[in-house]
């Protein structure tokens, strides 16, 4: 398994995360992204890169909306996985993630 998640500035205010991103990386992803986010406007996360999740994983999702709108920023994922999709509908967090137009 791997033991990170990056996450790279890829144009203005778009963003890609690449690895695992479960119970082993979203501490330290939680930690490296919050300046990272914090300095954009209109942020889209793009998770194609996401090899393997988890509800920890969800929860990092989770974590920056509240995040974004504390600093009334917008915010949007897209290519989530769909086995973070598949949690997100077993707890009904599915609605509450702002999803990017594909």
């Amino acid at each position: 398994m791997s033991d990170e998640c990056i996450i790279e500035a890829s144009g203005p205010d778009y963003f890609v995360l690449r690895g695992e991103l479960s119970f082993t990386t979203v501490m330290a992803l939680s930690r490296r992204s919050a300046a990272l986010l914090s300095q954009s406007g209109e942020l889209t996360l793009d998770l194609a890169g996401v090899t393997r999740t988890d509800s920890a994983g969800l929860a990092l999702l989770v974590q920056w909306i509240r995040d974004a709108r504390r600093r009334d920023q917008s915010i949007r994922f897209c290519n989530i996985p769909e086995q973070m999709m598949a949690i997100a509908q077993v707890v009904g967090l599915d609605k509450l993630l702002p999803v990017a137009p594909q």
